[in-house]
């Protein structure tokens, strides 16, 4: 047996092939414990930073990217021990064999390692969104979210470049000049885009507005959704889905309706001549008692406003706070049908009937 395991095969003893193959298939079984392992170590960590830290969360995001990462890493070690079979090694597009299965696996390797740290920024952009006491904070919301995209892009891109030096052997240095070069001609010719970004910029630090406002702009009347590098998103009323360049955004007069401290409501009656002085100040006294009682209603003003020759005008006006559209709209219909009612059992018409 020890004679076997000296037999030299492609350069190397079928005992080095063999312990390769076991550190290989001992970590690739053992991946999800030793992957879990080191989450934990990673999770002591960050758990002196923030209190809060959900650990479950934290080793459900990271284990398998975290897993595959050690596979590879561990692979990449234990092969490169070996001697390379010269006999195999034959040459492609002027690289040799060895040299293309080295690039691939330092690849896969970077690659995994991006992926590990992007769902490690995923994490870090939900544990910000926390209270102390576990509750989302909505008015961070946007500007976290931003952030997160914003750091995924650029690790992205980062990890783009580590593929490009150490698994191909390029001169980034280079490649980064003539970025920059090329960068600034697509910086005119995207000129339109750069200012929505810049606008999305404006609009998570000055905030006029966050994720669940109701807004106007324009002729857009909706619920903010969602807010991107490029643009914002609105659920109109009628439930479509539109898309708004964040530069408009801005630059527009927009209308918060969700911030307005009060909600004003008004009800204009134009009552007919032959009606008596009686009948309208007790119409008035009913209806501003009326909304006296009304709970949600902070201020009122109710007056015989003018008088024409072909009515008498009475204009109701009324404050609510900032309270649900449905349920102003329910206290809009009880004032309506309680002046209907009151101008029934008072005998008082419209202007105009006879």
């Amino acid at each position: 047996m020890p004679d076997f395991l000296d037999h030299v095969i492609g350069n190397n003893t079928v005992g080095a092939y063999g312990t390769a193959l076991l550190i290989i298939a001992f970590v690739f079984f053992l991946r999800r414990p030793l992957s879990r392992w080191t989450a934990s170590l990673m999770y002591s960590f960050f758990h002196r930073i923030w209190k809060n830290f959900d650990k479950k969360t934290f080793v459900d995001l990271v284990i398998h990217p975290l897993g595959i990462f050690l596979v590879i890493t561990v692979s990449i070690i234990t092969l490169y021990r070996l001697h390379f079979p010269a006999d195999v090694n034959i040459t492609l597009y002027k690289y040799s064999l060895q040299k293309i299965l080295l690039a691939v696996g330092i690849m896969l390797q970077l690659g995994a390692f991006t992926w590990l740290i992007l769902r490690i920024i995923d994490f870090i952009a939900i544990l910000l969104q926390q209270h102390g006491d576990g509750q989302p904070a909505p008015s961070e919301y946007q500007l976290i979210v931003f952030f997160r995209d914003f750091l995924k892009v650029l690790v992205g891109i980062v990890g783009l470049l580590l593929i490009l030096r150490f698994a191909f052997s390029y001169n980034i240095t280079t490649l980064l000049t003539g970025l920059s070069i090329v960068g600034a001609a697509v910086a005119l010719a995207l000129r339109e885009s750069l200012e929505n970004l810049i606008a999305s910029f404006v609009i998570f630090f000055d905030k006029p507005f966050t994720i669940g406002d109701f807004v106007k702009v324009q002729s857009v009347s909706g619920n903010i959704e969602r807010i991107g590098l490029r643009s914002t998103r609105i659920r109109t009323t009628d439930k479509s889905y539109v898309t708004v360049p964040n530069k408009q955004m801005v630059d527009s007069i927009l209308d918060n309706v969700s911030r307005r401290s009060q909600i004003r409501g008004t009800l204009d009656l134009h009552l007919h001549v032959q009606s008596t002085p009686a009948q309208l100040e007790a119409l008035l006294t009913a209806t501003k008692g009326f909304l006296t009682d009304t709970k949600d209603i902070h201020t009122h003003s109710i007056a015989l406003s003018d008088i024409r020759t072909n009515a008498y005008l009475i204009a109701i006006e009324y404050f609510t706070a900032p309270i649900e559209w449905p349920r102003f709209m329910s206290i809009k219909q009880e004032l309506n049908f309680f002046v209907l009612r009151k101008m029934e059992e008072l005998d008082l018409k419209p202007a105009g009937e006879k």
